[in-house]
């Protein structure tokens, strides 16, 4: 597997996509090609039997067979080489997401210092009395923010470690110090049909680094959660 992070250069990920596509193509070649297929023919013809030559029509079929063997190894070089651009552009993608920040489903994350965690609850109808509780990394409460009434759809929600904004409005609330670097837990509270309930969340994570897998597919490594399929991020921020 193939990891990049911002010790590890772009080039020797190219390279080790080279060696791997080599060591695939060593592997494969013991396979009837173009060359061995025409010698094969060739002396089928020099050793058949003169009283009992060959007729026309098994020898047409035979050329026929070649030109099929001729054209499947041709796609099969083109198809290689599509192969090779496609992990190669994947590894140059791959090597742009360390350091940014993505939005995936989940209720954990990191604050960095001097970050801001940017986090969305889905409410799938107008909700009463909406909190946004905190936790530290040792399950401590140690913010309580009250948002009020939503409406249906998504809310967005915006945390620096002190100040909370809401849908793009700065609450009145405010910590009274601000919360250190660290992993904190987010739960989105509100009432809806009423009972209290717990919303869906997402939250930011910084890319810390991307492993590449043999098969071209790319896992996040995220500060706070952990491993995550690129298919999985809801948001690029």
């Amino acid at each position: 597997m193939s990891q990049v992070d911002n010790d590890k250069p772009v080039s020797s990920i190219l390279s080790h996509l080279n060696i791997t596509q080599k060591n695939q193509k060593e592997k494969t070649d013991n396979s009837l090609g173009q060359t061995a297929f025409l010698e094969l023919m060739i002396a089928q013809m020099n050793h058949q039997d003169p009283l009992s030559p060959q007729d026309n029509t098994e020898f047409v079929a035979q050329l026929a067979q070649f030109s099929s063997v001729e054209g499947l190894e041709r796609l099969n070089k083109n198809f290689e080489g599509f192969t090779n651009n496609f992990m190669s552009n994947q590894a140059l993608q791959a090597s742009s997401l360390v350091g940014t920040s993505v939005s995936v489903e989940t209720d954990t994350t990191k604050l960095m210092e001097g970050g801001i965690v940017s986090g969305s609850a889905l409410l799938e109808s107008s909700t009463g009395g909406v909190a946004i509780n905190i936790y530290n990394d040792k399950g401590s409460l140690v913010a309580q923010v009250p948002a009020g009434d939503q409406p249906r759809g998504e809310m967005v929600f915006r945390w620096d470690g002190q100040n909370m904004e809401v849908n793009g409005k700065l609450l009145k609330w405010r910590a009274e110090q601000p919360m250190p670097a660290g992993d904190y837990r987010f739960e989105v509270m509100g009432n809806q049909n009423g009972e209290q309930q717990q919303m869906q969340t997402a939250l930011s994570a910084n890319v810390n680094s991307v492993t590449m897998g043999a098969d071209g597919k790319l896992t996040l490594n995220l500060a706070g959660i952990g491993a995550v399929n690129i298919a999985d991020v809801k948001q690029f921020n």
